[in-house]
């Protein structure tokens, strides 16, 4: 399948605090009556590209839709600040209306990264968290992979700071080297739009940060989801500040240890799937290793 082989529908808000908002579902054009139906869900400085996971799920026998969500790749609009949030809940509007549309009440819901938390969020507290069935999350962000004294001290200045300065932003973006290692560009084999997702990524702005930390802390205190949880990671996580090779084996963006700590209390049914040598979007991972994390993840389907 290549994208070409998807239909987009724009789907309309009301606006918010920068203008005029709205998001992207992209179906496939292998849908098909009465199959079971996959809504995708995709990470920070992303948008849906990874047209081999609708393959591979048509395959199965499932239906694929996915969102990109406000601000983000397709939904990007000339005034709006890319991949911004004030908080997490702002994407529920669109996850509500995908699965309106989509209209079927076993519905597979797949998170990567900051989608992975959203997801969460929303299986929590979101209006039609009964319409789905299972939820695959694919290394979830749930807790900020820096040091101890920072998520205590600077997490929460990111929350001071930004109630003054709704639009400071870190210099530096996270997870700088992780676009180095998708790209076909440079060390990856993936080609896509750096306009919606650039290779070093785009800014962390600090309300933003602060929006991300709340959902966080929201899943660890209290996480009562239903559904069974498939939670796919790497086997180790690794910080190089240069490029190292090391990068094409190991998640970088995310510490596998907070996913195993805070996953487990998502819920009452969660089974952990760790794929060795993955990267942090495991589905991207060489050919080889997202094989191996594709067949887990329908065998645990069955």
């Amino acid at each position: 399948m290549t994208l070409e082989d998807f239909s987009e529908q724009t789907l309309e808000f009301e606006d918010d605090y920068e203008g005029r908002v709205i998001a992207t579902l992209i179906s496939s054009a292998l849908n098909k009556p009465d199959q079971q139906s996959v809504l995708y869900l995709h990470g920070f400085n992303d948008y849906f590209f990874q047209s081999h996971i609708a393959e591979t799920f048509h395959k199965r026998g499932y239906n694929f839709y996915a969102l990109d969500l406000r601000k983000y790749g397709r939904s990007l609009l000339p005034h709006q600040t890319p991949n911004y949030c004030r908080s997490v809940t702002e994407y529920f509007e669109e996850i509500d209306r995908s699965l309106e549309i989509i209209g079927s009440k076993d519905i597979i819901l797949v998170g990567h990264s900051t989608g992975g938390l959203i997801a969460g969020v929303y299986m929590n507290t979101g209006t039609y968290k009964d319409h789905i069935e299972k939820l695959i999350l694919n290394s979830p962000f749930l807790e900020f992979n820096i040091p101890f004294w920072q998520r205590m001290f600077l997490l929460p200045l990111a929350g001071i700071i930004s109630f003054f300065f709704p639009y400071a932003a870190r210099k530096k973006p996270f997870s700088h080297l992780y676009g180095a290692s998708l790209s076909a560009e440079e060390h990856g084999e993936w080609t896509y739009n750096t306009d919606w997702k650039p290779i070093h990524g785009f800014p962390a702005y600090f309300k933003w940060i602060y929006a991300i930390n709340r959902a966080q802390k929201k899943l660890h205190l209290v996480s009562d989801i239903d559904v069974p949880i498939l939670i796919l990671h790497s086997n180790a996580s690794t910080q190089p500040t240069n490029w190292d090779d090391i990068l094409l084996k190991t998640d970088m963006v995310l510490n596998v240890d907070h996913i195993k700590k805070y996953g487990k209390k998502l819920g009452d049914d969660v089974t952990f799937a760790e794929i060795p040598k993955a990267i942090h979007d495991v589905f991207l991972s060489p050919k080889k290793i997202r094989k191996h994390a594709f067949e887990v993840t329908f065998s645990w389907l069955k």
